[in-house]
């Protein structure tokens, strides 16, 4: 039986795909965000969609790596990269190459975080730029 408060050993972690890692950490980061949003405010399902929306793209994730890669440690700069640097057989839609990249490694990160159950951690950098309106 799986539960959600299972979790991967770092080296089992670093193992998967970085494309895997991402794909966990966009639901992750999602979630975070959805969740941000309905605490803070008391919307509509169509604004609380479009809220969520400018948070999650492409554009707005590489922009909030931007601001706190000087946050990251050396192990997830590393985790970054790999799933940065991994050719992808996607494109963002409303994005360049280089955003996109960039979101793939950032959500590639919360994935990696998330997984091996560094939650506290992955909180402290989710929070680190939210006082920003440049990343929304």
């Amino acid at each position: 039986m799986f539960n959600l408060s299972d979790k991967l050993s770092k080296n089992t972690a670093r193992q998967l795909s970085p494309i895997t890692l991402a794909f966990v950490g966009d639901a992750v980061y999602t979630l975070f965000v959805r969740e941000k949003i309905v605490f803070e405010n008391d919307l509509k399902g169509a604004e609380l969609n479009r809220r969520t929306s400018l948070e999650v793209k492409a554009t707005a994730q590489a922009k909030f790596i931007d601001k706190i890669m000087h946050l990251l440690t050396e192990e997830e700069i590393e985790i970054f990269k790999r799933a940065r640097n991994t050719k992808k057989n996607t494109r963002a839609k409303s994005a360049t190459v280089c955003e996109y990249n960039k979101s793939t490694g950032f959500e590639a990160l919360v994935g990696y975080l998330y997984v091996i159950g560094e939650i506290d951690r992955l909180n402290f950098l989710l929070n680190a730029g939210d006082n920003d309106e440049d990343n929304r």
